[in-house]
């Protein structure tokens, strides 16, 4: 036993120690994991908070058109920076056709045209602007909301002067204290609910695309070199073999995941340093259930695509199958985004790909529930011994472990 054990690890460590000579590997293995999450949970919010500061500052050119203009629009739109042409005429069309300033706008010439005419007591406005232009949605952002606030005294003075109480009667139902203070749910809680969105989806994909490089350069990488032969006729078993590739993709994929994990609670730590969201409120039980169904869904994944590559008469033809392949990730793990977990069916723990997603979701909420455990758990087991059988399968293929030539 001691033997086969050893003869596991050195094949492993053999497999490890090649796939990583390359540095790009170092960079996929280590650099892009740890710094997925900080990217994307501090400089993403930042590089955005700069845009749209950049973008509340940015000059932009609004023509008005008008039959009446009112006179508090100029002191509005002077808050920002906003450079006004007024054009008085008369509208014998639809306010919202572009007719003439068509090519005005699409030209540039103009960020956005504000059209108004007052008839009967009433103020009929259309806004002509670019969709696909920043600068022109931002104009047409600006003009929304100096018309709110035009529309919201309009309808404040009319009130008044029917000699209604303005307040009351715009605004006669009204929350009483602080809204914060009836949500029951603690701030670690909403973390986890925030958390458990995203994190399942991002651990799902990642742990299945990073074992797709190692098992192919182990499997038909191997039959291409030449390689795969001479390890066959070492002094172990194929289910040996199987074991240490195995082992040595699971190695290389779960440093990935380690290291994506620690990006992920530095950056949850730097967000909760800085207010914008709460640590998770875990238990150690929550904890522990987290890495054991990361665990059996690596064992399961990486057993699968061992066998699928194996499988393959070419490193390309590994490549066009294990690629597309990550779609049966993405969309379960879409799906189980929008499932309610609020009196969730039990079978859909037992579903494979969903069953961890709706567990890492479920877990991430600090919510063990000991029967959705024991399916996902007993169903997780299943499917990876499944995996590793089919996987053990093609290893003892002849005509799949020899290389073509």
């Amino acid at each position: 036993m001691n033997k086969s054990a050893n003869r596991v690890k050195t094949i492993a460590k053999k497999e490890v120690v090649e796939f990583v000579r390359d540095w790009r590997t170092i960079v996929a293995i280590i650099i892009i994991p740890i710094l997925m999450f900080p990217v994307l949970f501090i400089v993403f919010p930042i590089l955005l908070e700069s845009e749209a500061a950049e973008l509340d500052a940015k000059n932009v050119t609004i023509e008005i058109q008008y039959n009446q203009y009112p006179a508090e629009f100029t002191t509005l739109f002077n808050q920002t920076s906003t450079t006004i042409l007024l054009v008085n005429t008369t509208f014998n069309h639809s306010l919202s056709e572009p007719l003439d300033d068509l090519n005005r706008i699409r030209g540039m010439e103009l960020d956005a045209i504000l059209r108004m005419n007052y008839s009967d007591e009433i103020w009929f406005y259309s806004i002509i602007h670019l969709s696909t232009s920043e600068s022109s949605t931002e104009a047409k952002t600006r003009i929304i909301g100096v018309l709110s606030y035009f529309e919201s005294n309009i309808t404040a003075q009319r009130i008044a002067d029917g000699g209604l109480d303005v307040n009351s009667t715009l605004d006669p139902l009204r929350w009483d204290g602080d809204v914060s203070n009836a949500d029951v749910a603690t701030e670690g809680e909403q973390a986890g609910l925030i958390l458990s969105l995203f994190i399942p989806l991002v651990l799902a994909i990642w742990t299945f695309s990073s074992a797709i490089q190692p098992s192919i350069d182990m499997t038909a990488g191997e039959r291409e070199r030449g390689t795969l032969e001479a390890l066959l006729g070492l002094p172990c078993t194929r289910n040996e073999l199987l074991m240490g590739k195995w082992l040595g993709v699971a190695t290389i994929t779960s440093i990935g995941v380690l290291l994506q994990i620690l990006g992920l609670l530095f950056a949850i730590g730097y967000l909760a340093s800085s207010d914008f969201i709460g640590v998770p409120d875990l238990s150690f039980t929550a904890i522990v259930l987290i890495i054991l169904s990361i665990m059996l869904f690596a064992i399961m994944v990486v057993a699968l695509e061992l066998a699928l590559a194996m499988r393959s008469h070419s490193v390309k033809e590994a490549g066009s199958i294990l690629g597309p392949a990550i779609i049966l990730i993405i969309f379960p793990a879409l799906f189980t985004q929008v499932i309610n977990l609020d009196g969730i069916e039990s079978f859909w723990f037992g579903i494979p790909v969903i069953n961890i997603l709706l567990a890492l979701r479920e877990l991430l909420l600090d919510r063990v529930v000991t029967e959705h455990i024991l399916i996902w758990m007993v169903s997780s087991i299943i499917y990876a011994t499944l995996a590793a059988y089919y996987a053990a399968k093609q290893f003892q293929r002849e005509d799949i472990v020899t290389t073509l030539s």
